[in-house]
């Protein structure tokens, strides 16, 4: 996908391969994290409270580190069985299946699993990225054969997905469109590991597959939640330390009512 001979094998080559091929997997890791971040995003926002949603992603992560590092020291290995790229697609596809098929009210926003506690929401986390990490660290160990710069690079992209998932949770509430958008980018890397477990010369190009991805987030981003005046009123003052209890009662009360008079 990348040809790197140019800058790698040129007669001014001085000593920059490693921190060429490193810069281009910490890119890469951004560019095909999207996907990834807003689908730990959905799943971490199966728990209600939000100190729990931070947590579920930090130590999700973590165990997904430990994954991730499992499967590129072990790459070489993996990559003879068609049938790992295959559990990954169906688990990802499965995942796409119950969120479209939720049967929840209308009025709530979240179709996504739902948790009662952080245990049951950080082996979904953790399992998701690995299913994801089955593409990218294929495509990391064809672009570089220096186990260590994979890992750098998978380090690195594992922190990113950390900050980015933060913002898609929070994005989740603004946007009406976004969580389904999500869990279409997730169909979509979902079918493209089936395809390469099961036809790999009929595999879309990796160019294809983010421009396709790219799309879908756009128009998950083109539409904001309306925010009634009562929600309005109570966020405000709850960003605004100077407010008192008594206040911001009387702000949502006064809001609700000129809510019903419209």
């Amino acid at each position: 996908m990348f040809d790197l001979d140019p800058i790698l094998h040129s007669p001014f080559d001085i000593g920059i391969e490693a921190p060429v091929i490193l810069l281009i997997l910490v890119v890469m890791e951004a560019v095909l994290s999207a996907d990834n971040a807003i689908a730990l995003a959905a799943i971490a926002a199966g728990l209600e409270d939000e100190k729990l949603q931070r947590r579920a992603l930090n130590f999700g992560l973590v165990a997904a580190y430990v994954l991730r590092i499992t499967l590129i020291l072990t790459a070489t290995w993996i990559v003879q069985f068609w049938q790992f790229e295959l559990l990954g697609a169906l688990y990802l596809l499965w995942l796409v299946f119950q969120y479209f098929t939720s049967d929840d009210s209308d009025d709530d926003k979240h179709h996504g699993p739902r948790f009662e506690n952080l245990w049951q929401a950080i082996p979904l986390i953790a399992v998701t990225d690995l299913a994801f990490s089955l593409d990218s660290v294929t495509t990391a160990i064809a672009i570089s054969d220096q186990t260590w710069l994979v890992i750098a690079g998978g380090t690195i992209g594992v922190i990113t997905l950390r900050f980015m998932a933060g913002l898609f949770i929070r994005w989740l509430k603004e946007y009406s469109h976004l969580e389904d958008a999500g869990y279409l980018t997730v169909a979509f890397v979902g079918f493209r590991l089936l395809i390469r477990a099961l036809k790999p010369e009929l595999v879309p190009p990796e160019w294809l597959m983010i421009s396709a991805i790219a799309l879908v987030l756009v128009w998950g981003f083109s539409k904001r939640n309306t925010v009634e005046p009562a929600e309005a009123a109570a966020m405000e003052a709850k960003l605004d330390p100077t407010v008192e209890k008594s206040d911001l009662a009387a702000e949502v009360q006064s809001a609700e009512e000129v809510s019903e008079t419209r």
